[in-house]
């Protein structure tokens, strides 16, 4: 007769729980073999801390195009002063105007001023663009700064989306490494604790690598995040430790 279906998942219940504490026993006394016969002990310690950002980089780039090289650079002078114009009146000051590139616009020709056929590429126009670049503490201003009256004046002009940096990174990181550092220690003295020992002197360190991410993002990578699109950061600093026990 078969088994009432309460009692089988009891049994099954049961064996599972059984099975679960054997090899959580297992492992325990695996890793207190491995602490009481080892001399060392590496860990990791990590340590986090949100940041707000800084510093903005605002960047964007204007064109003009015309049949002759000299009208374009008027036309280029023109626009340029309208650019400056603008971010003046935004309260920007220390506006950078990168150098002019200058490209030549070409087309096919079929014929000639005689009208005999030839086949060749010819400058029909020159389109020159210049990249301004402004780097600010004001962060609110050129966050929302809008280019839009440039173009509607005429200029064509594109703005890139903003760089928010952090520029105290470098100071941090000094810190935040003895803070990861305490983090590795306290991991391997509950290590060590498994064993019956306890942690003497660091024996060595190794420095991870920084990720500076968006504040409560979890992408990270093996050469190190470093994310400028978001005003609010998260820094992470990940240090591999070895300690000698006792």
């Amino acid at each position: 007769m078969n088994q009432p279906r309460p009692q089988l998942f009891g049994m099954l219940a049961g064996l599972f729980l059984a099975v679960g504490l054997v090899l959580s026993s297992m492992l325990a006394t695996a890793t207190w073999l491995k602490v009481k016969n080892s001399q060392f002990i590496t860990v990791k310690g990590s340590t986090r801390k949100n940041v707000t950002s800084d510093l903005i980089v605002w960047q964007g780039s204007f064109e003009v195009q015309a049949s002759a090289l000299l009208d374009a650079e008027h036309k280029l002078q023109s626009n340029r002063l309208q650019v400056q114009q603008f971010l003046a009146d935004a309260g920007v000051t220390n506006t950078v105007f990168q150098p002019i590139s200058i490209e030549e616009v070409q087309a096919s020709v079929s014929s000639d001023a005689n009208g005999e056929h030839i086949d060749q590429q010819r400058t029909v126009a020159f389109k020159l663009t210049q990249n301004v670049r402004v780097e600010s503490g004001d962060i609110r201003r050129l966050a929302t700064l809008d280019p839009t009256p440039l173009i509607a004046n005429g200029v064509l002009f594109t703005a890139t989306a903003p760089q928010f940096l952090y520029t105290n990174a470098a100071e941090e990181k000094i810190e935040m490494l003895a803070d990861a550092t305490k983090d590795a220690r306290a991991r391997a003295e509950q290590i060590a604790a498994q064993g019956g020992r306890t942690i003497a002197n660091l024996h060595d360190a190794e420095m991870g690598v920084f990720q500076i991410t968006p504040l409560h993002a979890t992408d990270t990578s093996d050469e190190g995040e470093s994310d400028t699109t978001s005003q609010d950061k998260t820094i992470t600093a990940v240090i591999t430790a070895t300690f000698l026990l006792k």
